[in-house]
């Protein structure tokens, strides 16, 4: 199994900004320190073209990334300053996610260590995202005819708004996100079905309402792939997720989606999405446990 990983995720932020961005070098250490993976698993993609971003993104907010105009209202929005390396950081990203989709139609499931800005819609960002690298990865795939249906489970506890708002009236990518109903952002897009959910919720009916529901997608839509958002800011001691689920019940929320969809022989292409606990730890450990159980159902 592949995982795209290249150095340029690690981006550097002042001292005091609440975005983690130290787990994206983290969380490749840590598996091939625990051998779930080997190097050679992990590979750095290239960036994705101006045409393959343009499938999907306004050529007038393009060009705003590429020159460096960014208004400080919209840096404000995004969460971060705009700079050449971060724009070439989410390039990177999007074709890692583009890649990733790729090799799961061949071999089961790929991995994005990012991944999941989900945010960023056709003409602008928000939310720490610039690109939408699911929405560039399904068009892409739609484009070169690699598949013909696209379900997004976005599991995030914000709401996937800039990836709703990309395929809104797209019957061929129908968009899931299943979310914190009083979170970010507070103003909510239309996905294909949208969950709210309430603060507080434990992990018992978290699992439960996603068990009731993935299953009837998966017999609805019928899928060539998934595109799956892991974000773990569903967790107990995540400072903005407003939910109780516990790391065990982010694990089996892991374990239920991939178990699903190996059953019904469906690839899968994973991106990390957000995690804001206090402890690093708690944020790494949890994104490690997406990858072993992946690779522990799809096999390594």
């Amino acid at each position: 199994m592949k995982i795209a990983y290249h150095d340029i995720y690690t981006h550097p932020l002042p001292a005091d900004h609440r975005f983690p961005m130290v787990k994206y070098e983290l969380i490749p250490a840590q598996l091939l320190r625990e051998g779930v993976i080997v190097a050679e698993q992990l590979f750095a993609p290239l960036p994705a073209t101006a045409e393959t971003i343009l499938g999907t993104h306004d050529l007038s907010w393009w060009e705003k990334l590429r020159d460096q105009t960014l208004s400080d209202k919209e840096q404000r929005h995004i969460g971060f300053r705009q700079s050449p390396l971060l724009t070439q950081r989410e390039i990177v990203i999007a074709q890692g996610t583009i890649d990733i989709a790729l090799h799961a139609l061949d071999h089961g499931i790929g991995f994005n260590v990012a991944g999941g800005t989900h945010h960023a819609f056709a003409d602008h960002g928000e939310g720490f995202c610039l690109l939408n690298d699911f929405g560039i990865a399904a068009n892409y795939l739609l484009q070169q005819k690699k598949a013909k249906k696209i379900l997004v489970t976005d599991l995030d506890v914000h709401q996937g708004n800039g990836t709703a708002a990309l395929f809104a009236g797209n019957d061929k990518v129908f968009t899931f996100s299943m979310h914190g109903a009083h979170n970010y952002p507070f103003h909510k897009e239309t996905s294909d079905l949208d969950i709210p959910l309430p603060d507080g919720m434990t992990t018992g009916p978290y699992l439960q309402l996603l068990e009731e529901t993935l299953p009837r997608l998966i017999d609805q839509v019928k899928p060539d792939i998934v595109f799956y958002l892991s974000g773990v800011d569903i967790l107990e001691t995540d400072r903005f997720g407003k939910l109780k689920v516990t790391a065990a019940g982010c694990l089996q929320r892991d374990e239920l989606v991939f178990s699903l969809l190996y059953k019904h022989n469906i690839p899968c292409a994973v991106a990390m999405g957000g995690g804001y606990s206090t402890r690093i730890s708690d944020i790494v450990n949890a994104h490690c446990n997406t990858f072993k159980t992946g690779l522990d159902i799809y096999g390594s």
